[in-house]
């Protein structure tokens, strides 16, 4: 089972959720919790871990060879993203615009733009009894989240079984990260608030992932605090609502020092209760098809 934890906007609880339900997950079950949040990966904050492996991942990026290149600015017509430009004699590249599609290596006619590979961030490996904890962590400047993202999920797909629950962590909003993040999940659990923000939010969440044909179900975060707007637009949606976690002080004073909360607040501890139950029923609902 492949589930990815996103929302709509950023502060919903996401990775409160994340790093609470991988553990909670993992005394029972075979888990690994993936931060695919590569701009601001946090949920190493709440895991006591030790690195197993690093390793640097790469972009490829075109260089420019000026003794072949004829000046045709093919290159430049052929580019989406106008990552290419044609200055005079020479052609300038923009590597934070490149999306590396290859598109103009491989057309230039006179093999004028080579593709070389350029570091843009690291991917590290962590054992965080008894889950094992997967990060991807873009460097700073980089523009392009999406290839990180990538090859992190490779990763997991390449050294984890089937029969192990792999929690995403997505980035928030509904861009293209997210939309990688959660692609290829079985199941998207949307996290939001009883707030007008988290609703107006939700909303577009829910918009794109029906729109990639995903099933999908919702948890209420800070339970309490705002309205019911959030549980009246899921009950006109025909949307799961998967549990609500209460506004607790407790809570708050748990996530502030870095700590995992179910153990600590029974009502934290009984919502994750409630997701696991759904999880498997899902899982065997899986199997079955």
């Amino acid at each position: 089972m492949k589930i990815a934890i996103a929302s709509g906007k950023g502060g919903t609880g996401k990775t409160t959720l994340s790093t609470n339900l991988a553990m909670f997950l993992g005394e029972s079950e075979s888990v690994v919790l993936v931060d695919l949040d590569v701009e601001e990966p946090n949920s190493h904050l709440f895991l006591k871990s030790e690195l197993l492996r690093k390793e640097d991942k790469m972009k490829m990026i075109p260089r420019w060879e000026s003794g072949s290149c004829t000046l045709c600015n093919e290159c430049v017509e052929l580019c989406n993203f106008h990552a290419l430009i044609c200055l005079g004699n020479e052609i300038l590249i923009f590597p934070n615009l490149c999306h590396s599609c290859y598109a103009c290596s491989e057309l230039c006619p006179t093999h004028s733009l080579p593709m070389e590979a350029q570091k843009m961030g690291e991917l590290s490996h962590f054992l965080a009894h008894p889950i094992e904890f997967v990060e991807g962590r873009l460097n700073i400047g980089e523009e392009q989240a999406v290839s990180l993202i990538a090859q992190t999920k490779k990763y997991v797909e390449k050294h984890f079984y089937d029969e192990t629950i792999t929690l995403y962590d997505s980035p928030p909003g509904t861009s293209c990260p997210v939309i990688e993040s959660i692609k290829d999940a079985d199941f998207v659990i949307l996290v939001t608030e009883p707030t007008p923000f988290g609703l107006h939010d939700l909303t577009l969440a829910v918009e794109t992932t029906r729109a990639l044909g995903k099933k999908f179900g919702v948890v209420i975060n800070r339970y309490g605090m705002g309205d019911d707007a959030v549980e009246t637009y899921c009950q006109n949606e025909n949307i799961a609502i998967l549990a609500k976690i209460p506004h607790l002080l407790e809570i708050a004073q748990c996530y502030s020092a870095g700590k995992l909360i179910y153990p600590e607040v029974d009502s934290f501890k009984q919502a994750l209760e409630e997701i696991a139950t759904f999880i498997k029923t899902l899982s065997q609902e899986e199997v079955v098809q």
